[in-house]
């Protein structure tokens, strides 16, 4: 894993792919880790009003999308592998046929693409705003209106309070103002629909309360500089200022005939979607006044990999923390954890190097390999993966918890041979090894001696498994002898062999 003397790259980038537009921010970073900004690129690739009836992506929206990623994959091309942190939203999230997309997009930005939680998306949104304006004095309220989620945040200098509401800039105008028509009755429509998506959330955020409220994003800015343009509000953005705008928009009758100051052509499609949910939080969440930042999700994106490069990784914490809320036994964890640590580097001096990636899953999966017990010790590993992949853990896309998931779930008794057969063949190679390293760590571990282990040499070739241990070791231990006959039984069934001596 990174260490904190590892050299931070010189150059780093954060690519947004949002429903509305993707973003992408290029950085230097010193020593001390301040970014200067160097670049910022974005484009309007609507995705989100690409998706058809079925939910998948038209041909024509991937074609936007894949087209903008070369021209961003550019600007990138010669930054090493882990200083670019790409990340997809809602419309990805929707998206039917996401994973297909992904794969092209991936290869046309030259640079990994992950699909994150709302969750998630809302920790970064927050991180940025947070980075953007300083550490403040009180508790912050920050809502970001995207173009197919509005993420909402309470907190200080971390968050308290985070959630994703299934609405945005985009989603509201095609629903309500598909014909581009704008009406009272449909914008009332629309209105209802928004405050709907709040009133599951409005108690827990008026309760705790905040001392500013602070909007990210394009639909807020826009708001902003609108309102200003017209002299409607001066220093942030007010609900009687909004309550004019709203007027306003439908003298105009039409989307297409929407013309203030500060408001661009490329916007104006999806602009009234945008106020409408801004509205409904305003008047949901009884907030009297926001101030717009500059920073969003895509900042929050540069400083999460710079902690990561640091090592100040978040999911390390998060995954210190699940095992904390469910009692994990942490010797026994550090024990398999460090068994199977040696267990890869065995493996690597034979063959192709894992990647750095690939040993902080294994490790975090022996962190959590018990996780399950807090429930019940029958099926443990599979209410640990029930856990684990339901839990928000914070850092984490969602390729990322679902393979943590799905290598605690196979560390033991029946490898889920159907869910490994559903992955990528190299993604489902990396996942077979380590659950195989996982498995025979846990073996070795199995008596909760947590003295010195003499860690066997191994050996991976193709579907055969060969374990090495000092000589009379085993005959010393006739219990993990017996063990390892049960575990070459188990992985009969998909076809590998397990020898030992």
């Amino acid at each position: 894993m990174a260490r904190h003397n590892d050299p931070v790259p010189g150059i780093v980038a954060a690519v947004d792919l949002g429903s509305n537009s993707f973003h992408m921010i290029v950085a230097r970073s010193d020593e001390s880790g301040e970014l200067q900004i160097v670049d910022r690129l974005r484009e309007m690739v609507r995705l989100a009003s690409g998706l058809d009836a079925e939910l998948n992506l038209t041909p024509q929206a991937r074609s936007r999308a894949l087209a903008c990623l070369e021209r961003f994959g550019q600007r990138v091309d010669q930054l090493p592998p882990g200083s670019v942190r790409a990340v997809g939203t809602n419309t990805l999230r929707r998206a039917r046929n996401s994973d297909d997309f992904l794969r092209q997009a991936e290869t046309a930005l030259g640079h990994p693409i992950q699909t994150i939680a709302g969750i998630e998306e809302a920790r970064l949104i927050y991180l940025g705003v947070t980075h953007s304006l300083g550490d403040p004095s009180g508790r912050r309220l920050v809502i970001d209106i995207g173009g197919g989620s509005t993420e909402v945040i309470i907190g200080t200098r971390t968050p308290s309070l985070l959630d994703s509401l299934d609405l945005g800039c985009v989603s509201s105008t095609l629903e309500f103002f598909p014909d581009g028509a704008l009406k009272s009755a449909a914008w009332d429509r629309a209105s209802e629909a928004a405050l709907s998506e709040f009133e599951p959330i409005q108690k827990r955020y008026r309760k705790l309360g905040w001392d500013e409220a602070v909007g990210a994003s394009g639909t807020i800015q826009t708001v902003h500089a609108v309102l200003q343009a017209q002299g409607w509000s001066s220093g942030g953005i007010t609900r009687k200022a909004l309550l004019r705008l709203r007027d306003a928009i439908l003298d105009a009758k039409r989307l297409d005939q929407l013309r203030f100051e500060g408001l661009s052509d490329e916007r104006q499609p999806v602009f009234v979607g945008g106020v409408v949910v801004l509205l409904a939080a305003f008047e949901s969440l009884k907030i009297e006044k926001m101030a717009p930042s500059e920073g969003a999700l895509r900042e929050g994106l540069l400083h999460d990999l710079l902690g990561r490069i640091r090592h100040e990784d978040v999911r390390e914490a998060a995954v210190r923390g699940l095992a904390e809320r469910y009692h994990v036994d942490r010797e026994q964890a550090e024990c398999v954890k460090a068994t199977a640590l040696e267990l890869l580097s065995r493996v690597d001096e034979a063959g192709t190097p894992s990647g750095e990636e690939e040993r902080q899953l294994l490790a975090w999966a022996a962190d959590l390999h018990e996780v399950g017990l807090e429930i019940a010790h029958a099926n443990y590993h599979k209410h640990g993966q029930y856990i684990i992949a339901k839990s928000d853990l914070a850092g984490f896309s969602r390729d990322e918890q679902t393979r943590l998931a799905m290598l605690v779930r196979a560390h033991r008794l029946k490898v889920p041979a159907h869910d490994l057969e559903a992955m990528r063949s190299k993604e489902r190679r990396v996942m077979e090894r380590l659950s195989l390293i996982l498995r025979i760590a846990v073996i070795l571990h199995r008596s909760r001696n947590h003295d010195p282990l003499a860690t066997p040499d191994i050996a991976i070739e193709k579907k055969r498994v060969s374990l090495r241990f000092p000589a009379g070791w085993l005959n010393e231990n006739p219990l993990t002898r017996a063990d390892l006959r049960k575990e070459a039984e188990l992985l009969m069934e998909t076809a590998y062999e397990l020898v030992f001596a």
